[in-house]
């Protein structure tokens, strides 16, 4: 099987998948625009895998042999002999264009190109290059060593094989795959939990409940590991925003408009844990 991989962006994501791979077996060229957003990313890595190296989760003997199989470049040409590209870039349309465009005359042509996104369409991402049914979603999820969930998406012109080849890959590095069929805005997981966070804002924003009281009901009542809130806040309210936003934008479907209460939090800078102040203080 395939088992050269590139991944362009070195940051959460970028970083986390491009950890669980080498820790898989995969040869992985972690590739982002600067040399400090590489180190970044080569660092947390490193932390990552010391983590497990204590808990006794992983033999330390394994987690260098992993180190070894990563290399780094702000070089995209470095793209031309991965067998799968997995982009973990920022949520902005343009951006993975010109990434997609640019990659699409590097690699080989039987090469993958798969995008992390959580929320544009596949079809427009594939849109900007010559080989739309080699474009494919592969949507990870935060922190991509902890967690098992996997969402691959078919855009317009995904072939057959593109999309057996990054499901290959996904399980071969631990995860369990779920399939979109069809190139909806938000696909699954992000729908789901858009409308679900909307809507847990609007009961908090009109004073129905308190913060604690909706996640303490989501958790007890439905079971969930993590509140909507607390989730919105882990996450970042202004990446809940975005998301929401960009659904909404291509749904027009009310229920996914952001509350005002989500726009002024982050016109104010309460964007949750990394602000310190959120639905919750930290």
């Amino acid at each position: 099987m395939a088992r050269k991989l590139a991944v362009i962006g070195a940051g959460l994501m970028g970083s986390g998948i491009a950890q669980v791979s080498a820790q898989a077996g995969w040869d992985v060229v972690l590739r982002d625009v600067t040399d400090q957003a590489l180190t970044r990313g080569t660092d947390g890595i490193r932390k990552s895998y010391e983590k497990f190296v204590e808990k006794g989760k992983l033999q330390a003997a394994d987690a260098e042999a992993a180190l070894g199989r990563i290399t780094t470049t702000t070089d995209l040409d470095a793209t031309a002999e991965a067998d799968v590209v997995v982009e973990a870039v920022f949520e902005k349309l343009e951006v993975k264009q010109e990434i997609f465009a640019t990659l699409d005359k590097i690699v080989r042509p039987e090469a993958v190109l798969a995008s992390n996104t959580s929320a544009i369409p596949i079809t427009k991402i594939a849109a900007a290059t010559a080989h739309p049914e080699r474009v494919v979603g592969a949507h990870f999820f935060s922190p991509v060593p902890m967690m098992q969930l996997c969402e691959l998406v078919r855009g317009y012109k995904t072939s057959d094989e593109t999309l057996a080849t990054v499901r290959e890959f996904a399980e071969s590095v631990g995860k369990t795959c779920i399939v979109v069929n069809r190139d909806v805005a938000g696909f699954v997981t992000t729908r789901l939990i858009s409308a679900l966070v909307v809507e847990a804002a609007k009961l908090y924003e009109s004073g129905v409940a308190s913060a604690e009281d909706i996640d303490t009901a989501c958790k007890l009542g439905f079971g969930h590991a993590m509140g909507p809130l607390a989730t919105t806040d882990l996450t970042g309210v202004d990446i809940l925003v975005h998301a929401t936003g960009n659904i909404y934008t291509e749904s027009q479907d009310e229920k996914f408009a952001p509350p005002e209460l989500m726009r002024r939090m982050v016109d104010a800078g309460d964007l949750g844990r990394k602000s310190g102040q959120g639905f919750y203080t930290y």
